[in-house]
């Protein structure tokens, strides 16, 4: 099969297009055709510099959520059959995972295309119990989409922050692939949105296109000020806050209400930001670290995709496999708007290196 291999870290240039050995399916795999896979400021760009916690041995191929068609099954894979079109969850559970509650397990787990080989090729062999059925009217690329960010978005606000109708909800980087399903998570549960974004058109968009109630700027607005203003006073009762911006985080804080949670599962700007203590403790707020979710949030989400009460995050633009080392360049100078996949079935007649 082809694929991008990883043989040291490094620049885009480090992503090399091979043809390699196609895997076989453990007994408890499934083998993918991929169709589609994204590309990820985290666990690709910093994974292929070496910047990422977790190392893979080299050489790697990385991806971290394909999408596609199951072509074979290992002889004890469950739940799902020859041509299911199925999306795949990163995580991993360890041995010690107690099922329904996979984003609280606390054995060595693994993900998908970091601690094992995953969907920059042709082919990916993925775990069958990580491999959920899509319905046949999600395309790919909005199904990639979909799985990636909708079951967190969802496990972030009803699990953790447990947000109730009618509250307020203030939502950083609203159209990013996170912000834009919390958005979407917070109005079906019935909260009240404010869409923060650092441009005019990317707050239109999450108002018009995702439904947020109200829209700020916070690149050129006071960002707390506004929030109280159409709060009248009360703050937002839970933020999310996924940028991790040493410049933004005051203004997030500072938008929090009394006995409000702030919620965060990435931190793509960097991550080291201030922490007022005093107001933490006197406004008895909570700050909730989680980047995964359950099962049953996976589940959630592909059925909420198939009755059309939630849409995929935007969509930037779909490369062959074998540019990857474009799409990093275009992740890394932030000149997408929306997510970057990568289509292996484009690069199939593409010519490998040497």
């Amino acid at each position: 099969m082809k694929a991008i291999v990883l043989r040291e870290f490094g620049g885009p240039e480090a992503l090399r297009f091979e043809e390699i050995e196609t895997p076989a399916p453990a007994p408890d795999e499934a083998l993918i055709r991929v169709h589609n896979v994204s590309v990820n400021v985290t666990l690709d760009v910093l994974l292929r510099k070496g910047l990422y916690a977790r190392k893979p041995a080299l050489p790697h191929v990385m991806g971290t959520d394909p999408v596609g068609k199951i072509v074979a099954l290992g002889e004890v894979a469950k739940g799902l059959k020859l041509g299911d079109r199925v999306g795949v969850h990163t995580s991993l559970h360890s041995d010690i995972c107690v099922p329904g509650q996979e984003s609280r397990d606390r054995g060595p787990f693994g993900m998908v295309g970091i601690t094992c080989w995953g969907g920059y090729a042709e082919f990916a062999a993925i775990r069958a119990e990580n491999c959920f059925v899509l319905p046949n009217g999600l395309d790919y690329p909005e199904a990639n989409a979909i799985v990636r960010h909708m079951p967190t978005a969802r496990h972030l606000l009803h699990k953790q922050a447990g947000l109730q109708s009618g509250e307020w909800v203030l939502v950083m980087g609203a159209t990013g692939g996170l912000g834009s399903c919390c958005v979407q998570v917070a109005k079906r549960m019935g909260a009240k949105v404010i869409a923060a974004a650092g441009a005019d058109e990317r707050v239109a968009t999450a108002v018009s296109l995702f439904g947020a109630d109200h829209g700020v700027n916070y690149r050129n607005q006071d960002l707390a000020a506004v929030v109280m203003d159409i709060t009248d006073g009360h703050g937002a009762d839970v933020v999310t806050e996924s940028v991790g911006d040493a410049d933004l985080w005051p203004g997030a804080m500072s938008s929090l209400a009394v006995l409000g949670r702030l919620v965060t599962a990435g931190a793509h700007a960097g991550g080291q930001v201030g922490l007022d203590l005093r107001q933490l403790y006197l406004k008895r707020q909570r700050i909730i670290a989680m980047p995964s979710c359950d099962f049953d949030d996976i589940d959630w989400a592909i059925e909420a995709a198939s009755d059309g009460t939630v849409r995929a995050p935007v969509i930037d633009s779909i490369l062959p496999l074998h540019q990857a080392g474009e799409a990093h360049r275009l992740i890394e100078a932030r000149e997408a708007v929306g997510k970057v996949l990568l289509d292996p079935i484009q690069s199939s007649n593409a010519p490998v290196e040497v």
